[in-house]
Parts: C-alpha cells; structure tokens; sequence
C-alpha cells in the first residue's frame, strides 16, 4: 500500500522520491518476513503495473455502473489515516506550540479542515446489500466481537465517500481514468490490491471470491464496509471472510514511537529465535482483544513449554540409559489393553485411569487444532497442545520407566510401551507445530526417524497399535540426536 499524501509528504521530509521511500520500506518488508520465516506465493505493491492496470479496470466498473458522482467534500482530514473523519471521532487538544487543534480519537494524530471537489462514491446505496450480505454470512466477519461492531456501523449514518483527490495535491498515487485533475483515493486503490494479486480484471475467477483478508482492528471500517460496497457496486461479490486481529501493548500501554516503548521484530527473533517469537506470538495473542508483551513473559512461557516440557520430553524419551538401541520401541497389547470408553476405564494392570484419558486427549487433538488454525484461534489450538505436552509429562513420571529393568521380559514389555506411547504422543505435536516453529517441529520429527513425506497433517494417525493396526514406525531406527529441542533462555 504505497500510494497517498502521508508517503508524499514522508518522503518530501526524507529528501527522497516516493518510489525511493516505497522501494526501501518495502524492502524492509520482505526482510522482516524472510527473518520470521514467513513464506508467500506472491508480494504485491500498489506501485505496479499490473496493478495499476487493474485500480483503473475497477475505476471503469464503478462508473459504468453508475456509483461515482463529481460532488464538493468538505471535513475533517487527518493524513496519517488517510481519511475523513466525522466530528463524533475527534477530541480538543493543544499543538507542539500551545495552540488548540483537533485530533483523531483513535490515533491521537492532528487534523485538519479540507475542501475538495472530488469523486464520490455512493455507499449510503449499500445499506441494505451489505446488512444483507451479513445476515446471510454470519462467519464473514470474525471473531464475533467485530462482526457485531460492523452491524452497529450500519445502523448509524453512512454517508457517501470521497474517492478521489485532488491532482494538484496528490501527486503520488493512480490518476483517475479520464480526468488528469484526480487522483485515485489511497484506500480505493490499495484494497484493489486483492484483486490484482489474482489476476484481476482476467483470471481473478479461480480465487475470487474465496479470498481470506487478515486484517488490524484499526482498519476494519475499510476492509468491512467500504470494501464490499465498492465489490458490489463493480460487481463482485465480497470476499468469503475477513478475519481481524487486535493489537499489541508492551506493560499495559500502547505502542508508540514518542514513548519509546516500540518493539522490534529482529531484535526478538535475535533473542528468542524465530521458533520462540512466533511461538510466543501465537501462543499468546487472542484476535479478539489486545494482548500485552514484556520480556519477562516471553521468556516464562518459552522456559516452560518449549525448554521444559517439550524439549525435557524428548530429551528423557530418547536418553541412551532408557533406549540403548536408540529404536522406535515396540507397543504391547496385553501391557496396554484398549477400553473401549476411556471414562469407564478404572485401570487394568499397570495402566491407570489417566493413562487412558492422556490417550483419548492425543487421539482427538489433530481435529481439535485443525478446527481451531480453519477458525483463526491459533492461540486455543496451542493451548490444547501444551496442555497434552503436560499429561504426557505426568504419564512419563507416573511409571518411572528409568526403573524398570530391561533383562526382566514383563519389565522390558511395560517399558517398550511406555516409551512407544510417549513417543507417539511427541510425533503428533511434532506434526501440529510446524506451521507455528517450523525448524523446532523438524528438529523433534527428525529425531522420532518421521520422514518428510510422513508429515502431512491431513493423515495424521495416532497409537495405531492400540487399536490393533499396523504401526509404520515401530522397530525403526531412530534420527540422530538433533540436540537440545530449544535452548533455556536467561532471565
């Protein structure tokens, strides 16, 4: 999103050109992605032909149908923002030289009284479609929380938008097609950036409209109601969901620069690894409310369930002293027999009612998270998880298998299965964590001997043996030693 008067007047600032400006923090974009190990099929800016190419395609549709007028706008500008905000979202305050001004409710930033004639676009029409639209699709917008705000929106005043500015003003942005004097409104034209990426105006209809934008909180207004108004009237139906995140205080208060209170990504991933910092990130932020970040709180968290339990985990289940043949032991039947209601199971032998309940909690935990990652609660799924991790643990210390006795036959059967469940137990959440620590995951599967092609989450099975199947890892050698799991942090 590179067009529009804040990057024309930060570039002015910076003594650069704005395509100069975009090239360096677009870069710094991709290089913040490539350190967090996130991948991507395509990296799209605003500033491209084929996008180009396609806003003036879409500025097209919209007048042929008829939902763009030439009116005279007038209101409360605030740059930063890039829009026109009413007087119920502004608040008094004093400038840098004690002269009162007004500003922005949301953002704190200054603004500014504007008189334009420019292009607007007809949203008070789309009222009714877009209640519409989200009557009949009440998983368009999630989680819930912003989905009823959006309601709330169009029950109240929903005037019509300006969409373009003047020429003479904003220079750095699209010209509206056949008048030199416009230009292209920045938002209009960004959001037409989930078009172009998927071949907009020509082959958009292999993606579109099964499209998923994930979006701030601070631009739901744009994503929510301008954005499948504009898609109607061009149209297009509107994507098939947003999904929206809150945002992230440090010790209770906001981010800022002039508090200096501004977390740097790299300089995270440089103490947590990229493993711990997204762990963190996803363990800890809750889309439907802003969640808060200290130092002391990453290192707790990633001490305790990744280090500790995960990695001690491994660490015990794989020792040279309680598997010297470094193999994937073998399950015995008789030594864990199946019941067929893990509730009613009071223990038989040496196996014990939580025995039981550790089983059935691993067996449905694979279409637990599943669910969870397809309703963008990433958060409940690695709950689950570290919540298993820790009945696994317990099941390890409850048997004591560094006890038993290898030479005596029952013994080596009892311990065998106790490992096997163990280690079963690990490749499961070795396969459901690599979208979230992806070089920890391989690290863990690696170990347990689980070949690439035996990773896929879709045909995750777990303790074939207890239900009388085939088990393809039992018997095999295991990986090397891969090492600690995830290094202790220090407080």
């Amino acid at each position: 999103d590179e067009h529009g008067l804040k990057i024309q007047q930060a570039a002015a600032a910076a003594g650069m050109s704005p395509p100069e400006l975009c090239e360096r923090v677009s870069g710094l974009f991709r290089q913040a992605l490539a350190q967090a190990g996130v991948a991507f099929t395509d990296f799209t800016r605003t500033s491209e032909p084929r996008h180009q190419r396609a806003v003036r395609h879409f500025w097209g549709a919209l007048r042929d149908c008829g939902a763009l007028y030439k009116g005279s706008y007038e209101g409360w500008y605030c740059t930063p923002e890039e829009s026109f905000l009413p007087e119920s979202q502004l608040a008094e305050r004093r400038d840098a030289q004690g002269r009162p001004c007004k500003v922005s409710l949301e953002s704190g930033h200054e603004v500014h009284w504007t008189k334009e004639e420019n292009y607007m676009f007809k949203l008070s029409a789309f009222r009714d479609p877009l209640q519409n639209w989200l009557r009949d699709n009440p998983r368009a917008i999630a989680p819930d929380p912003f989905y009823q705000r959006v309601l709330r929106w169009l029950d109240e005043d929903l005037p019509d938008l300006s969409v373009s500015r003047e020429r003479s003003r904003l220079q750095w942005g699209i010209p509206v097609p056949g008048d030199p004097t416009q230009t292209i409104y920045v938002w209009v034209d960004a959001l037409v950036n989930y078009l172009s990426v998927v071949g907009y105006p020509e082959s958009h209809g292999a993606w579109w409209p099964a499209a998923h934008h994930v979006v701030g909180k601070d631009i739901l207004k744009f994503h929510a109601l301008y954005w499948p108004a504009l898609l109607l009237a061009a149209g297009l139906a509107p994507p098939e969901r947003i999904l929206v995140h809150s945002h992230w205080t440090v010790r209770g208060q906001k981010m800022s620069k002039s508090l200096g209170n501004v977390v740097d990504p790299a300089t995270c991933v440089g103490q947590y690894g990229v493993d711990g910092f997204r762990y963190f990130l996803l363990r800890q932020g809750v889309p439907e409310r802003d969640c808060d970040y200290y130092d002391e709180k990453v290192v707790k968290l990633l001490n305790s369930e990744l280090a500790d339990a995960l990695g001690g985990l491994l660490n015990r289940s794989t020792a040279p002293s309680i598997n010297p043949s470094n193999t994937y032991p073998r399950f015995s039947e008789p030594c864990f027999p199946k019941v067929l209601d893990s509730r009613e199971a009071k223990g038989t032998g040496r196996v014990s009612a939580e025995d039981y309940e550790l089983v059935a909690a691993v067996a449905s935990l694979p279409a637990q998270v599943a669910g969870y990652f397809e309703g963008f609660q990433i958060y409940k799924a690695l709950e689950c998880i570290a919540q298993c991790v820790r009945q696994t643990n317990g099941f390890f210390q409850r048997h004591r298998p560094w006890k038993l006795d290898r030479r005596d036959t029952a013994e080596r059967l009892w311990l065998d299965t106790i490992l096997h469940v163990t280690l079963e137990c690990l490749r499961v959440y070795g396969t459901l964590l690599q979208p979230v620590v992806p070089h920890m995951a391989d690290k863990l599967l690696s170990r347990l001997a689980v070949e690439p092609g035996e990773r896929g989450l879709s045909d995750l099975t777990f303790l074939a043996r207890y239900d009388g199947k085939p088990c393809p890892f039992e018997g095999r050698q295991l990986g090397p030693d891969t090492g600690v799991l995830f290094q202790r942090l220090e407080k």
